[in-house]
């Protein structure tokens, strides 16, 4: 089986534990396409937090308590930036986590794209999928902001990181994404797959991003593999992260059903087949489409693999 999985953010590192296990198990082969609308450059460097964070979660070097990042990691460089002043201050990169940027920056700029140098970058950290960037290109994620400055755009990780998602906003604008064009290897994954799974990763703004590249939605509506999305919410509240805030600049319920209907059934010009929400959401309903519960708590790799089984139930 060739599963293609759609996907960014912690919560979609984690899924794809059990994306792995699954594939282990079943000797499946499996490639993420992974958002890059997070990307970008700090103190002359190319960050990629969702890239790195599914290397280091499949790579067994996150950090298990703060979900982000390396764990054991120290913060000497953040501290001296801090001394000299440097902007900005409301981001900060980890010794350990600095020199994965360093290395891809070098990479950049040498001439080799995103897709290759994550590539090498995967050599040590051995994630057991193949990971490709949505794109090799430049797409980020802004916020469209209305407060007493006036209306302006900031990147996402300043609205994240540093407002918090607490400052009025109209919408998410992905920069780039009209030139932008697709990795290699992403469309022909897609093309290829028996099977495309949507993670349980925020639908605004780390699922979006990945199918505004043009082309790529295309791929994934006409393709001939079912897609099956996994709900980042429960209950109505996001598993993690701040998914709620995002759904509401949309206009969009913060419920199972909410974010079903967001995606929409692919026989109504949607994305999906199938949807796997939790046993709490299992009056949810999404015309058109395919709606079964099971747990989906990730607490462990095991019980995210049950998860991914459940899914694929769905084929």
């Amino acid at each position: 089986m060739r599963i293609v999985v759609l996907t960014g953010g912690i919560g979609g590192a984690r899924f794809l534990l059990g994306v792995r296990a699954y594939a282990r198990e079943t000797g499946a082969d499996v490639t993420a396409v992974v958002n890059v609308g997070d990307d970008l450059l700090l103190h002359g460097l190319k960050v990629c937090p969702d890239l790195d964070s599914v290397l280091y979660t499949l790579g067994g070097g996150a950090d298990p308590e703060r979900g982000w990042g390396r764990v054991g990691e120290t913060w000497t460089v953040k501290t001296e930036l801090a001394a000299y002043g440097a902007e900005p201050s409301w981001f900060g990169l980890g010794d350990k986590d600095l020199a994965t940027h360093l290395v891809r920056t070098s990479m950049l700029n040498a001439g080799y794209p995103l897709s290759q140098v994550t590539e090498a970058l995967a050599t040590r950290w051995q994630p057991g999928v193949r990971l490709l960037p949505a794109t090799d290109e430049r797409l980020e994620t802004h916020a469209v902001l209305s407060d007493e400055q006036g209306r302006r755009a900031v990147h996402f990780q300043e609205w994240w990181v540093r407002y918090r998602a607490e400052v009025p906003t109209e919408q998410f604008v992905f920069v780039g994404a009209e030139a932008a064009k697709p990795a290699p290897g992403v469309v022909e994954a897609i093309a290829a797959a028996d099977v495309v799974l949507i993670a349980p990763s925020n639908p605004v703004v780390s699922v979006a991003p990945v199918l505004a590249v043009p082309g790529l939605r295309d791929a994934v509506v006409g393709g001939p593999a079912p897609v099956i999305g996994v709900s980042p919410i429960i209950g109505g509240a996001p598993v993690r992260g701040m998914a709620d805030r995002c759904l509401a600049v949309l206009g969009v319920e913060c419920s199972a059903a909410g974010v079903g209907t967001l995606y929409g059934s692919r026989s109504g010009g949607g994305l999906l087949d199938g949807w796997l929400v939790a046993p709490e959401d299992e009056d949810a309903v999404v015309p058109g489409v395919t709606v079964r519960a099971a747990p989906l708590r990730m607490t462990d790799e095991a019980a995210t693999a049950a998860m991914v089984r459940a899914a694929l139930e769905l084929m």
